[in-house]
């Protein structure tokens, strides 16, 4: 018996062109608000970004069967989406406007299984440390019981927007 899933995004350079004008920590916070959409991979997992603070990012989802690898759980690589984005937005939250980042690594460890009956996760990414050209960023994925279900470290290169107002 076949299944089927729809979901629909937004223009994703609408949000670029956010990303490229505000702070990090501004744009992140009215995306939450909803005056940038999501970009498109939120819908194609369907997890959202839920808060943000200076060095800090948190992303959930409700994991189903279609993040299911041949095995009968979810893929190592919706944990790695999610915790990458935790990190990744984490340093987001501390860079100035016409500034942006890309992650150079991301080293993970994938601890429990994961299954459409886990619930609700999470991933909180954080700052450790971070330069004028790079930044190191840990995430944990965690279950609704706090139980950490992975963790990973990421470098982020840090640069100018090309063409932003204040690169």
């Amino acid at each position: 018996m076949g299944r089927s899933r729809t979901y629909s995004w937004d223009d994703p350079a609408v949000t670029a062109e956010g990303a490229a004008s505000m702070a990090g920590l501004e744009f992140l916070n009215a995306m939450i608000a909803g005056r940038f959409p999501a970009p498109p991979i939120a819908a194609t997992l369907g997890f959202t970004l839920d808060e943000v603070e200076h060095g800090r990012a948190v992303f959930s989802m409700t994991p189903g069967e279609e993040h299911y690898n041949p095995i009968g759980s979810v893929h190592g690589g919706v944990y790695a989406t999610l915790l990458d984005s935790a990190a990744g937005c984490a340093v987001h939250t501390t860079l100035p406007a016409g500034m942006a980042y890309t992650s150079l690594d991301l080293s993970t460890r994938f601890l429990r299984p994961i299954g459409f009956d886990t619930g609700r996760i999470r991933a909180v990414g954080r700052v450790r440390t971070q330069g004028r050209r790079t930044a190191m960023a840990e995430a944990e994925l965690l279950d609704s019981r706090d139980r950490l279900l992975g963790h990973a470290t990421s470098t982020c290169m840090i640069f100018p927007i090309p063409g932003a107002p204040s690169a």
